[in-house]
């Protein structure tokens, strides 16, 4: 596979610290998560951890004690979460993906609001974060599978046979019940508005359908006694806790688990009720698929600081009812709501209808306006000095990557040039100490490529070259290729020539 890919902090990486966001929560596992295991195995590239809400809990990203992560578009916004890290990372082209959890969301609301895939396989699974639907299929399909250490687990394999079937007919539901919120509530009204339109063009049948059975299932959640579920993995931790370990808010979320109310009795009654919404929901989505936003807007982080509670509950309106009705889900980008405020939509059906929402999906974003594909892009500049410079071999992978050069520069006089023993031959640039008169500048090129499109070209990328901040003339830095100071020792040393083109104008390589 060689992709590259980042971890929620609550899934285990060997010998890497799991915190789940509270650092007084600390063990460092001796194997990896079996999705993780799988994804190496497979070949993919693991990265490291990524910052959440702590416990999982929040929806915000900003309560983590490292730090708030906010939106990768609009750093006043809020990044959602609680896999807040996860999907900030594929956002801004450090990942091709990376895994988060999804209870109540957690795997939907921060691809919503960072213009991304967020797929949610089946009940209570780990979730994927990739810019393309494609990536994400892909990925589910290497690693999906029982897990026969988890007792919970279902094999639920993935209907390949069925992979041009569309649902029957979508589901709606009526306006009286899609309610919006925030900055933007305006800006996001308007962007469902015109998906609703793009919905009707996709020649299936639509029919609008009451969303009470949807919120009452939602509010269970956090308002019953499934929270105590949460409470009986952490009491212990918790009570025993030092001062300060954990953000107030999410320890008064915890300890709602306690609530006297949730007796056993009460918890029957609401599993016997829950299974007559469960019942309806599987039965009205056998061959459907339910199309909701994935939120029905989003805050700046100094609302959340302000208002934590509520402006955390509202980020869950349209996706807390999904895992209680064991259903599976996709958050898709639909067109913005308005300059860098992504707006996105959500389709759910039955857990082992996951064809349908794929598909349904590939179809909807088929139709994307053509002014959502010429929306200019998040990019970065990318130096390179060798062979995927202008009329040289792997010139193609940078237009494979959609880049685009920009013009001809030098380095800061820090930097010596070898021709590497590898086949074929390529170039290592290696910095050197400012102040030790050994580099010179050398020549390169600088291309623009998109952030989306950097974690899979930096993915290609062999050793011993990596991806590090190089110096150019004028100071700045810019991200490029260089190379591991081990790898010189059987080099040849082609400084003076100051270029690599000029090195394979005049030799055989």
């Amino acid at each position: 596979m060689g992709y590259t890919f980042a971890i929620k902090d609550d899934i285990d990486l060997i010998n890497i610290p799991t915190t789940a966001g509270c650092p007084k929560y600390i063990y460092t596992p001796n194997e990896n998560a079996t999705v993780v295991q799988r994804l190496i195995q497979a070949g993919a590239i693991p990265l490291g951890k990524t910052s959440l809400d702590p416990f999982a809990t929040g929806f915000v990203g900003t309560r983590s004690p490292y730090g708030e992560t906010h939106s990768a578009l609009k750093p006043e916004l809020i990044s959602g979460g609680s896999s807040s890290g996860s999907a900030v990372t594929v956002a801004r082209g450090h990942a091709v993906f990376s895994l988060g959890t999804d209870t109540a969301g957690s795997g939907r609301v921060p691809a919503g609001l960072n213009r991304l895939i967020g797929l949610k396989p089946s009940f209570d699974c780990v979730t994927l974060f990739t810019h393309e639907l494609d990536n994400a299929i892909l990925i589910d399909t290497i690693v999906r599978g029982i897990d026969k250490t988890d007792p919970w687990s279902r094999d639920i394999p993935r209907q390949l046979s069925s992979i041009s079937i569309l649902p029957d007919k979508i589901c709606l539901i009526s306006d009286p019940s899609i309610e919006f919120f925030g900055p933007y509530t305006t800006e996001y009204q308007l962007a469902w508005q015109k998906t609703i339109k793009r919905i009707q063009h996709l020649n299936i049948p639509i029919e609008y359908i009451d969303g009470h059975d949807l919120a009452e299932a939602a509010s269970m959640l956090y308002g019953g006694p499934w929270i105590a579920e949460r409470w009986s993995d952490l009491d212990e931790f918790v009570n025993h806790q030092q001062p300060n370990a954990i953000f107030p808010v999410t320890e008064n979320v915890l300890r709602s688990g306690t609530n006297r109310n949730y007796t056993a009795s009460f918890l029957f009654k609401t599993i016997h009720q829950l299974q007559k919404l469960k019942c309806r929901r599987h039965k009205q989505l056998e061959h459907a698929v339910l199309i909701m936003p994935t939120s029905g807007g989003t805050w700046t982080r100094e609302q959340v600081r302000q208002n934590p509670i509520q402006t955390n509950n509202d980020m869950g309106r349209y996706t807390n009812h999904c895992n209680l009705l064991d259903l599976c889900a996709i958050a898709i980008p639909s067109d913005d709501a308005t300059n860098d405020v992504p707006f996105g939509i959500t389709l759910f059906s039955k857990y082992n209808n996951e064809h349908l929402i794929s598909n349904l999906a590939n179809l909807f974003l088929k139709y994307q306006t053509m002014t959502k594909k010429t929306q200019q892009e998040i990019t970065t500049f990318v130096v390179v000095c060798g062979l995927h410079m202008r009329g040289l071999s792997l010139e193609k992978q940078m237009l494979e990557h959609r880049s685009k050069f920009i013009r001809e520069d030098e380095t800061a006089p820090y930097y010596k040039l070898y021709q590497l023993s590898t086949i074929p031959s390529k170039p290592g640039l290696v910095r050197t100490a400012e102040n030790s008169n050994e580099g010179t500048s050398i020549k390169v090129e600088v291309w623009e490529m998109p952030l989306s499109s950097f974690g899979a070209f930096t993915a290609q990328i062999p050793s011993p070259l990596s991806i590090g901040k190089i110096i150019l003339k004028d100071g700045s830095q810019i991200p490029g290729c260089v190379c591991e100071s081990y790898a010189i020792h059987n080099a040849v040393d082609i400084t003076p020539l100051r270029s690599w083109r000029a090195f394979v104008k005049d030799n055989v390589v």
